[in-house]
């Protein structure tokens, strides 16, 4: 199919070339070419003539002979060229840049002719009619290509221009006004629609149905970020395949004594300390209830962060109250997730403790929640521990899977450059120092109980790369916030592409199909594509 694309703009590109040779032969025999007098508004003369023929002293002619011509060339090496990929894809971003180029300044030239010289050139018209008409054939059958030149380009602006920046000011304000910022773009349809139009890629192979719920893609947002609910709407524009709100406690919390977020650049880290930091449940079931989701919109769950809950069972009335609260209400979210591994509450309430753990559990479990139910893991204990709660977990049938992990509480972790880690005596760290040891609890929990739970990993996602490494140790699901932070919005998309591509080189059609090659199955329990 696209071989006959590529054919009719290459026609197109040499009847440009025609056009403008034709209008370069005129111009330099010192003559007019035949236009039609028999409309007042219709006088190639007086437009070829005028002062906004020629740009320091070389005709359009010229210029748009050049442009055609080139247009030519690339589309031709494009067709011979087209058994080699990665060279087809670089041609196609010149395309991309090249049709764009001539579209605009036909725009341009169109605007002079009809409202500063008064009159229009037919073979000028034709000129922009054959540049307009390549530039969306192009936009239209190129869409992969022009989304990774633009995914391309805008990680470029970011990393040199905007995040040196925004690493300027404190943390928690860009992080207030970056999802406010989403916010509002997410309440504005044509908005939506342009970033989804750069963005957005949808890739058969990354698609999966996991306990029961459809995943566009594998990539989603972490709980941490949208605490406050503010980028549902934005989320699927960005390229997210799913997204958790919260954490989210059944009464508010304003936030731990500050700082509340850092940075540590050379760690590739943020310090985090928020401590669940929310509106509260009833808040945010009122803020989410008039909407509808185009994706797979989560709500994380924890312990209320006060000193009033002293008491195990007080916590877990607490934890219980806050889902009662889900459940009645009219949000249409797809699963929950159970936070038990948030290090910077008060008190010494724990769920690590098995016994504990099943305290909790059981009490859920009397709820008879109607969604499924993700258990957020901490990553610092044993693989004993670790192993002691899973134990528990996998007894409780409406559990379906669990996220590996939380942050990192180490303060020596080698990943951690110790200069960064003492600017803060507080809070705890999230990004590449998960990374190791997220990825071995996962591929442990994968060995162990991969037939019956869903792994969601999450921690030190910077690239397609960490997060196919991910999948491969047994994670059906990606979950990322920090490698967003440092590398920008357009590596979630990046990512989306990262994995197609990666699949496609180990030989896999289907996502699904990665692990059930290691383990000689095909597919998983609650995974199907």
């Amino acid at each position: 199919m696209k071989k006959y694309f590529y054919l009719t703009i290459l026609i197109l590109a040499i009847a440009g070339v025609l056009d403008s040779a034709y209008l370069t032969y005129e111009h330099y025999v010192n003559s007019i070419p035949f236009c039609s007098t028999y409309f007042p508004f219709l006088d190639c003369g007086k437009v070829l003539r005028s002062q906004y023929s020629q740009v320091y002293g070389i005709p359009l002619a010229v210029l748009g002979l050049i442009h055609y011509f080139f247009l030519t060339v690339i589309i031709f090496i494009t067709i011979i060229m087209s058994g080699r990929t990665r060279f087809r894809w670089i041609l196609g971003y010149i395309l991309i840049v090249q049709s764009a180029i001539g579209a605009l300044v036909s725009v341009y030239l169109m605007y002079l002719q009809i409202f500063l010289i008064g009159s229009i050139c037919l073979y000028c018209t034709l000129s922009a009619i054959i540049s307009m008409t390549l530039f969306l054939l192009v936009q239209w059958k190129l869409s992969l290509e022009r989304k990774e030149f633009f995914i391309l380009t805008s990680g470029l602006i970011y990393q040199k221009i905007i995040k040196p920046v925004l690493f300027l000011i404190n943390a928690e304000i860009i992080h207030e006004t970056i999802t406010t910022i989403g916010e509002i773009l997410g309440m504005v349809g044509p908005a939506k629609w342009f970033i989804q139009y750069l963005m957005k890629t949808e890739n058969p192979s990354l698609r999966q149905k996991i306990a029961g719920i459809d995943f566009p893609a594998p990539i989603g947002l972490s709980a941490g970020f949208d605490y406050e609910a503010k980028l549902t709407q934005i989320l699927p524009s960005l390229g997210f395949g799913f997204g958790t709100v919260g954490t989210i406690t059944n009464l508010p919390y304003e936030g731990n004594p500050p700082p509340l977020l850092g940075r540590l650049p050379k760690s590739r880290s943020l310090m985090v300390n928020k401590g669940f930091k929310n509106m509260g449940a009833k808040k945010i079931i009122e803020k989410l209830g008039k909407y509808n989701f185009d994706i797979p919109i989560g709500i994380s769950i924890g312990r209320t962060n006060s000193r009033k809950l002293i008491t195990l069972d007080e916590s877990i009335i607490d934890i219980i109250s806050a889902f009662s609260l889900f459940e009645k209400s009219s949000v249409k979210h797809a699963y929950y997730e159970l936070n038990i591994s948030c290090p910077n509450l008060y008190g010494s309430i724990s769920f690590y403790p098995p016994g504990y753990l099943n305290l909790l559990l059981k009490a859920l479990a009397k709820l008879d929640v109607k969604r499924p139910v993700f258990v957020k893991m901490p990553i610092e204990k044993s693989d004993e521990d670790v192993f002691k709660m899973l134990k528990v977990i996998v007894e409780f049938k409406f559990i379906k899977g669990v996220i590996f992990g939380n942050l990192q509480k180490d303060r020596k972790d080698p990943s951690l450059d110790q200069e960064e880690v003492r600017k803060f005596p507080v809070g705890n760290f999230s990004g590449k120092p998960c990374e190791k040891r997220s990825n071995e609890l996962i591929k442990l929990c994968y060995k162990k109980y991969g037939k019956r739970l869903i792994i969601i990993g999450c921690g030190g996602v910077f690239s397609a790369e960490d997060a196919y490494q991910k999948i491969k140790l047994g994670a059906s699901l990606v979950q990322l916030i920090t490698g967003m932070v440092f590398q920008g919005p357009q590596l979630i998309p990046q990512i989306n592409f990262g994995l197609a591509e990666l699949l496609k080189k180990d030989g896999f059609k289907h996502i699904s199909q990665v692990n059930s090659s290691s383990s000689g199955e095909f597919g998983r329990q609650g995974r199907k594509h």
